[in-house]
C-alpha cells in the first residue's frame, strides 16, 4: 500500500523505521513546523522531520494539515492509507476520507481509557497496573475511532514515563504491521469502543508537576514517575539552618512505610532524611537541582549539608 505518515513526536520513529523496511511504500511525511528549544530558543525540527530528512523521504512541515493546499499535496501521492502517530493536530474529515482505506492512528493506551495527549503519563500517575497500544480509525471526536487491534503490557513498579514511552514505541511496529496486512486484505475487524468507559489524559502542564506533600507518599511517588522526564515533579528545598532555598526536580523516590509519631509537618526531612508526607514518607533517590545535573540524593544532601528539619515545599505555580 501507499502510505502517507502524519506525525511529529519521537513515539513514531520506531514505526517509521519498520515501515521504511516493509513492502509498503512510505510516500510522504507531514509534520509540525520547527519550534524554539533550548536556552537559545533556536528553531528545532520535529523528530519526524529529522527522520524524513535522514531517509530522503519527502516531508512537509505545516501548522494546518487540513488546509486545502496541503490536502491537495497529499493527494498527489495517491495514498491508500494515512497513518497518524503523535501528530499534534486534529485531522479533519476531508483528509480522513481522502485515501480509499481511510486513516488509522497508533495510540499509547488501552482505549477507551486515556484518550488525549498524555496517556502514558496519566496511566502511571493514576496507578494503573497495565497499559498498551491501540490501533484505531480516526474519528471526529478525539481518540474515539473504531479499534482494529490492541496489545497489552504491565507497567513496571518503578517504571517512569520516559521508560514506558520507549517500550510502547517499540511495541507498536509489530502490531501495526499485522494490522496493515489485514486492512490491505480486507479482513480487518473494526470494533466500536465502549464510549461509556472513556477516560481522559489531558496535555501536561508544568503546574501538573508541583508536588504537595500534604498528599500520601505513594500518590506522590507515582506522580514523580509519571512526570519524568517532563514536566518533572518539582518542589522547593529549604535548609532549616541557613534558610537558603533551591528549586529542584525529583526524578525517583521510594515509598517508606512509617508512622509520624513526632508530628512533623509534611515535607520535612526526618532523622533518616526521608520526606514526611500526609501518609508514610518518601526516600528521594534521584534529584535534579535547578541549573545542575541529575544526581544521587546522597550527593545532593552532602553538598547541601542536609539534615533533619530541612523541608520540601510546593513552589508557586509557574507560567505554562
Amino acid at each position: 500500500m501507499n502510505v502517507v505518515f502524519l506525525g511529529s513526536g519521537e513515539f513514531g520513529i520506531d514505526t517509521l523505521n519498520t515501515l521504511a523496511r516493509s513492502r509498503h511504500s512510505l510516500k510522504f511525511v507531514v509534520t509540525q513546523p520547527p519550534k524554539p528549544a533550548g536556552r537559545g530558543a533556536r528553531l528545532r525540527p520535529t523528530p519526524v522531520a529529522r527522520w524524513a530528512r535522514d531517509h530522503s523521504v519527502p516531508c512537509l512541515e505545516t501548522e494546518t494539515a487540513n488546509a486545502p493546499d496541503v490536502i491537495d499535496k497529499i493527494a498527489q501521492y495517491e495514498p491508500d492509507l494515512l497513518l497518524v502517530i503523535a501528530f499534534g493536530q486534529k485531522i479533519g474529515p476531508d483528509l480522513i476520507n481522502l485515501p480509499p482505506k481511510g486513516a488509522v492512528n497508533v495510540h499509547a493506551s488501552l482505549l477507551p481509557k486515556y484518550r488525549g495527549a498524555a496517556p502514558i503519563n496519566w496511566a502511571i500517575v493514576n496507578g494503573e497496573a497495565k497499559t498498551g497500544i491501540s490501533i484505531i480509525t480516526l474519528a471526529d471526536k478525539m481518540d474515539a475511532g473504531k479499534i482494529l487491534a490492541q496489545s497489552e503490557t504491565d507497567i513496571g513498579p518503578d517504571e517512569n514515563a520516559g521508560q514506558l514511552h520507549g517500550r510502547l514505541a517499540r511495541m507498536a511496529p509489530a502490531l501495526l504491521t499485522d494490522t496493515l496486512e489485514k486492512i490491505e486484505a480486507g479482513v480487518a475487524v473494526y470494533t466500536e469502543q465502549d464510549h461509556s468507559k472513556a477516560t481522559l489524559a489531558p496535555r501536561l502542564k508544568k503546574s501538573d508537576g508541583l508536588l504537595n506533600f500534604n498528599q500520601p507518599a505513594e500518590s506522590l511517588r507515582r506522580r514523580i514517575l509519571g512526570l519524568w522526564p517532563w514536566p518533572g515533579a518539582s518542589a522547593i528545598y529549604r535548609s532549616a539552618k541557613t534558610g537558603k532555598s533551591i528549586y529542584v526536580t525529583i526524578a525517583m523516590a521510594e515509598l517508606i512505610q512509617t508512622p509520624n509519631p513526632t508530628g512533623l509537618h509534611p515535607g520535612t526531612l526526618d532523622q533518616n532524611l526521608n520526606v514526611i508526607c500526609a501518609d508514610n514518607a518518601l526516600k528521594i533517590t534521584e534529584i535534579k537541582p535547578q541549573g545542575s545535573r541529575l544526581m544521587n540524593f546522597r550527593d545532593f544532601a552532602n553538598g547541601r549539608h542536609a539534615r533533619p528539619g530541612d523541608i520540601f515545599t510546593n513552589p508557586e505555580s509557574p507560567k505554562v
